[in-house]
């Protein structure tokens, strides 16, 4: 297990989180996103989420950011505003050292103490990984929706996980 610091993001972490992100963006199909994102696009998404009251959280290893998770509205209806889909990501080659779950279990606290009742979760398949995580912190699978994404030549699954908190 790695001991990570766990603190709010802010623009200062765009840089750390842009190539952490883009890593992802170029070799899998972890995330739908096909083209690498600026530190500018990801400071913007940042202040985006922050401004409506939702957490970013960053993880640093030896004062080196490894990692983020973040909680978005899960849609834009006002009877959805108890609800948020969350995103974690972890540097490549940071995976199974416990990062992943500190986050989260920073991140979840916040949510409930801010009014969030259901926590989505949704991960392209395969991801043995997330699936793990979610299941160790408690998530239910509630759906896989088949072939809804297409990246690197290949159609993509994603399934999701909820927890209500």
């Amino acid at each position: 297990m790695t001991s990570a610091n766990i603190r709010t993001a802010s623009a200062a972490d765009a840089d750390a989180m842009a190539r952490i992100y883009n890593y992802y963006i170029e070799n899998t199909v972890i995330t739908f996103e096909e083209e690498p994102v600026s530190s500018h696009t990801m400071a913007t998404r940042v202040a985006e989420v922050q401004a409506l009251s939702l957490p970013w959280l960053v993880a640093e290893v030896e004062n080196k950011v490894v990692g983020y998770a973040y909680a978005n509205k899960w849609k834009v209806r006002s009877a959805y505003r108890h609800s948020v889909e969350t995103t974690i990501y972890l540097e490549h080659g940071h995976e199974a050292r416990g990062v992943g779950k500190t986050l989260y279990a920073a991140l979840l606290p916040i949510l409930k103490a801010r009014g969030i009742h259901a926590v989505i979760g949704g991960a392209a398949l395969p991801n043995g990984a997330s699936a793990a995580l979610h299941a160790k912190l408690g998530f239910e699978h509630v759906a896989t929706f088949r072939q809804v994404g297409f990246k690197h030549g290949r159609w993509v699954d994603v399934a999701y996980w909820q927890l209500i908190l």
